[in-house]
């Protein structure tokens, strides 16, 4: 911990200020990194699966109910389109890419922040490094050959300790967008392939009823 506070003084404040931002990266990298293993986190073609035997039971109530046990984007739009399984392939159709459409942004929020966090840590500590070159310059110049090698060496840690801190922040947020890019293009990736087939799984539900339901279809005895 003296270690800690020796760095922080050392610092000064734009080492404090890029303190803070650190805090607010990792805070979104652990909340991001959370949905897209948790609440968003569902495997599609398990789920998919799952869906079709229960409609191919004629279950669409316990179909909803299983898109009610999660949160996640592909259940939320299987729920669109159950709810609208009724009203024809248009409405079920329309209903899921107004649900898509929705959900997109959830998925991909917050991630774009990180570049900018990255450029405003780097700005950050560069300023840092500026203001400790000047405010060292500009204080050795009175100051007797004795206190000058120390007020030099403190000038220069601080400019250092920002550069150093400010990079490595803009590092750690470019890692955090690489990783949880990735993440949002299988998501959304997942859910797009999820969209088409599950349409594709209702519109075949609704032409197999329809077909029974055909003049030419075998029809029940009824008593005369």
């Amino acid at each position: 911990m003296s270690w800690l506070s020796d760095v922080f003084q050392k610092g000064g404040p734009f080492f404090i200020v890029n303190t803070f931002f650190l805090a607010v990266v990792i805070a979104l990298i652990v909340e991001r990194a959370i949905y897209f293993l948790g609440r968003g986190h569902l495997n599609a073609k398990a789920f998919l699966e799952q869906l079709r035997k229960l409609l191919s039971a004629n279950n669409v109530d316990r179909a909803k109910k299983l898109c009610d046990a999660t949160s996640a984007p592909v259940a939320r739009v299987a729920k669109a389109g159950l709810n609208r399984i009724h009203r024809g392939e248009a409405a079920v159709a329309q209903a899921m890419e107004e649900t898509m459409t929705d959900t997109i942004p959830e998925v991909k929020t917050r991630i774009g922040a990180l570049w900018s966090l990255a450029n405003i840590c780097t700005l950050v500590g560069l300023l840092g490094t500026i203001t400790g070159l000047i405010h060292t310059f500009g204080s050795i110049g009175n100051a007797n050959p004795a206190e000058r090698q120390d007020k030099l060496s403190r000038g220069i840690s601080e400019a250092m300790y920002n550069t150093a801190f400010g990079l490595s922040i803009a590092l750690l947020c470019m890692l955090g967008h690489l990783l949880l890019s990735a993440g949002m293009k299988k998501v959304i990736s997942d859910l797009e392939a999820f969209s088409l087939r599950f349409e594709n799984l209702l519109s075949d539900g609704a032409a197999t009823a329809a077909a029974s339901r055909a003049p030419g279809a075998p029809a029940e005895d009824v008593e005369g």
